[in-house]
């Protein structure tokens, strides 16, 4: 099957064998995954038909005319986004096997164990220490803003496992039980009252070598993979409707409140609206690229554009809302799971500020772009050739 008439057919025929009003929502996801229609562009035996990804939203179409249960990304937003493509990508039949799919039925929830306290823009200079103990490596150290943590099964770990090598050589990459002994999640409360992030403590925690992804040392490539999934994620991961986005609530403030237009303000709303929707035309275009393959550098100019004008929008919304602009609902530190952005432009306005440093810092950011898309030259690096143990700290 290589054409959308053929997997549509597929997936009619599908619905017809499974009723999804007479199926509960977890047995339909369970089936439709085994028969290969959870992502088409998943391998062949492990919830998808190894398509383009450009046949996705054919596929979504036909299963939402069906009356098919729509799987929510933001239930598992980092399973979906960035697990999944770097399990694709470098696990094993066996790991494929076993986290694919509770993954994306979100029957286990996954997060991400990457940056830590003295090791945030400059993530290979980790120090979380992984050592070889017979079939299992034995974990120590800190990681920090953490989203998800409190609520997760599993995390992606990038820890050192040979100090005696350049900081990118020395790195490897598990997959850790966030239930296991030694684990502990403390919240981080952030601006906004809420705690979506942890600090993850690491004590001598166990993780067998059957869950370490890709080689030994191989480390930074296959983190690479996450980053430039979670990257595009962020920035431009999922099709937008016009004015869905941040955008969308600066023009309805401006519809429901002409007493508080000047001709300034509109000026303004303007520009960011025509720079909103080229961002998500643009968002649109970078997912047609990507897919048939793995995203790229541009994936960071996607969240660069995307931090910048969701931090001049929620401006732009607090200066249009005057002094009720200052006002906030509520302060009381709340567990959260993801970002409520419908909560009042104060709360867009604060949470906006973490755009610029959640999945790679935007002065880290114009670094990729600058020598990865444009091809300026590289900024001087003094730790090349150096072993991890010999830089300062």
């Amino acid at each position: 099957m290589s054409t959308e008439s053929d997997l549509r057919d597929q997936i009619r025929a599908f619905l017809a064998d499974h009723d999804p009003v007479a199926m509960s929502t977890a047995e339909f996801n369970s089936a439709r995954f085994d028969a290969g229609l959870a992502a088409v562009h998943y391998p062949v035996g492990h919830g998808g038909l190894g398509l383009s990804r450009s046949l996705q939203p054919a596929a979504d179409e036909e299963f939402a005319k069906g009356g098919a249960p729509a799987l929510d990304p933001r239930r598992n937003v980092i399973g979906l986004g960035m697990a999944a493509p770097t399990i694709i990508a470098f696990g094993t039949d066996e790991q494929k096997s076993r986290w694919l799919k509770p993954l994306w039925t979100a029957d286990e929830i996954w997060c991400q164990l990457f940056s830590e306290p003295g090791a945030g823009s400059d993530l290979a200079g980790l120090g979380t220490r992984a050592v070889r103990d017979g079939d299992d490596w034995v974990v120590n150290g800190q990681k920090v803003w953490t989203s998800l943590a409190h609520e997760a099964d599993r995390g992606l770990l990038l820890a050192r496992t040979d100090p005696d090598v350049p900081k990118h050589a020395g790195l490897s990459y598990f997959v850790v039980d966030m239930h296991g002994p030694g684990v502990e999640v403390r919240p981080l409360r952030q601006l906004t009252g809420q705690a979506e992030f942890n600090e993850v403590f690491l004590t001598d925690v166990r993780v067998p070598d059957a869950d370490r992804l890709g080689d030994v040392g191989a480390g930074w490539r296959v983190a690479q993979t996450t980053l430039m999934n979670e990257r595009v994620s962020i920035g431009s991961g999922r099709a937008a409707a016009r004015e869905e986005s941040a955008i969308g609530f600066a023009a309805a403030a401006w519809r429901a409140h002409p007493e508080r237009r000047t001709r300034e303000l509109h000026q303004r709303l303007l520009k960011l609206w025509a720079e909103a929707e080229a961002a998500r035309l643009a968002g649109e275009r970078l997912r047609q690229q990507i897919a048939a393959g793995e995203p790229g550098p541009e994936g960071s100019a996607a969240k660069l554009t995307f931090a910048r004008l969701n931090q001049e929008i929620a401006s732009w919304e607090i200066e249009f809302n005057g002094a009720d602009g200052l006002r906030y609902d509520d302060w009381t530190m709340r567990r959260g799971t993801a970002s409520d952005y419908a909560r009042g432009p104060g709360y867009r306005y604060l949470r906006s500020k973490g755009n610029s440093i959640e999945g790679g810092t935007s002065e880290v950011l114009r670094n990729i772009i600058a020598e990865r898309v444009l091809g300026l030259p590289s900024e001087p690096r003094t730790d090349t050739g150096v072993a991890w143990k010999d830089l300062p700290r």
